[in-house]
């Protein structure tokens, strides 16, 4: 049996990156390693949600070597308050990529935000389908 167990995201300032998620999901760094990897040294920082079951996101860096292309991958957080997600990104240095709409059929909300280094982080907010 094979069981989905984290994500790494390849960042260039993994600080700023940890005070983004930090300030916008509610994130705390759990773990710290510093090593390396290949002929690199690397870091990571493996932050945990508040919920001992939430999944980790941990936060990977280069040392010396640029940053990924933004879009490389996209993280997903679900929400109680998207509209409040929104604006915990905008404050904590992110911007708005695409503004939240609701898919009454689908039940749900959602938007896209870009971290400080533009990862794009999707929010999502589930609500009670329409019924029809």
């Amino acid at each position: 049996m094979t069981t989905f167990a984290m994500t790494k995201l390849v960042v260039g300032d993994v600080e700023k990156a940890k005070a983004f998620y930090g300030a916008v999901c509610g994130l705390t760094e759990a773990r710290r390693v510093e090593g390396q990897f290949g002929a690199g040294r690397i870091t990571e920082l493996i932050m945990q949600g508040p919920s001992p079951a939430a999944a980790t996101l941990v936060l990977f860096t280069y040392h010396g070597q640029p940053a990924p292309a933004a879009g490389e991958c996209m993280l997903v957080f679900e929400t109680e308050d998207i509209e409040a997600f929104v604006g915990r990104a905008v404050e904590a240095g992110g911007s708005i990529m695409q503004p939240v709409q609701a898919l009454p059929d689908f039940g749900l909300s959602f938007g896209f935000v870009r971290d400080p280094e533009g990862h794009v982080v999707e929010a999502i907010q589930r609500h009670a389908p329409a019924s029809g």
